[in-house]
């Protein structure tokens, strides 16, 4: 199959953490400006658009290189879930052109490669996934659960704690790179359905800007891979 792939980066005006926080300075760039530069340089994305209702998110964003769906009010809203953003924006796409694959790209999770879109699409396509998300590793990580009154040790068991080293890793959903086939999106209303594979990040990659004190980290990593 010929790896033709379509990128959205969902970006609505409203949000509470950050005041525009799409498109706030990050590193010398509006933050939405990282996801889109680095759709428009993979090797195998024909087409980047960004769904929004921000007429600043867009002129920006078309500035970038990316095309323009504007989004309803009723999928811009603090309750409206990303999913339905998605149904809408493929939905508007799939009338342009015919859609092999779709990368959704969170603009919030700037500290990703064009290599690491490429490297998801060709792991998607070479193992016949319907969906892929990208992950970090946690290779040590005991994460308790508190129910009402009651402690519970859910990554390991407290009373056999056993070596590090023999504990089973776990994946983290970064939320950086989902690949979804668009009929999947459709049948599922979710990003992820079907035959399900993960695209391994470095954790430092992971890092995602939701309030003001990401920032600074976010920064600190940014500059590390985009000297």
């Amino acid at each position: 199959m010929e790896k033709k792939v379509t990128a959205v980066i969902p970006a609505r005006a409203g949000s509470k953490g950050i005041h525009n926080k799409n498109i706030i300075d990050f590193c010398g760039k509006p933050l939405i400006a990282w996801s889109i530069e680095q759709a428009v340089q993979s090797k195998y994305v024909e087409d980047v658009y960004v769904s929004t209702d921000g007429k600043e998110i867009a002129e920006i964003s078309e500035k970038y290189g990316a095309e323009i769906i504007w989004r309803p009010a009723d999928l811009a809203s603090d309750t409206a879930s990303s999913e339905s953003a998605l149904i809408h924006a493929v939905s508007v796409m799939k009338k342009n052109s015919e859609i092999n694959a779709v990368v959704f790209l969170q603009a919030t999770s700037p500290i990703r490669l064009s290599e690491d879109i490429d490297n998801a699409i060709d792991l998607f396509f070479e193992n016949s996934y319907d969906s892929l998300f990208s992950m970090s590793v946690l290779e040590d990580y005991c994460i308790w659960k508190k129910t009402e009154n009651e402690l519970n040790s859910l990554t390991y068991d407290y009373l056999k704690r056993g070596r590090r080293q023999e504990r089973e890793p776990l994946f983290l959903e970064n939320g950086s790179i989902y690949i979804f086939k668009s009929e999947i999106l459709m049948k599922y209303k979710n990003r992820l359905g079907g035959k399900i594979g993960m695209y391994e990040m470095p954790f430092d990659r992971s890092y995602e800007i939701d309030s003001m004190d990401d920032i600074e980290m976010c920064s600190y990593f940014m500059k590390k891979y985009y000297k």
